[in-house]
């Protein structure tokens, strides 16, 4: 038998889950805020301009888009300081999106 999360903690997993969207997703605005960075991040996924808006809705884009970043230990800083972040929140976004989708 599956064990079902407290409807609490099924809510605030979800709201993290979100978070670490919303994270990801601010992460690719920076990356599209510098060309160099763009192109870095395109040329590491084998993206082209015109296939980014279409992979951005797959399953685990926003998980890649946080990869890259945190690969990039300069990049990394740079993300985090530009948003006011510990770089640790952003490996904690990456953790989030990388396990399993919340209930509900």
């Amino acid at each position: 038998m599956k064990h079902k999360p407290a409807p609490g903690k099924a809510a605030a997993d979800r709201a993290a889950h979100e978070s670490a969207e919303t994270l990801a997703a601010t992460a690719l605005g920076f990356l599209a805020g510098d060309e160099t960075r763009l192109f870095a991040f395109l040329d590491a996924t084998g993206l082209d301009p015109g296939s980014l808006r279409e992979a951005a809705g797959s399953p685990g884009f926003l998980q890649a888009v946080l990869e890259h970043v945190i690969a990039d230990e300069p990049l990394l800083l740079a993300f985090a300081a530009n948003e006011g972040l510990d770089p640790a929140a952003v490996v904690r976004a990456r953790d989030r999106l990388a396990g399993p989708l919340p209930d509900g």
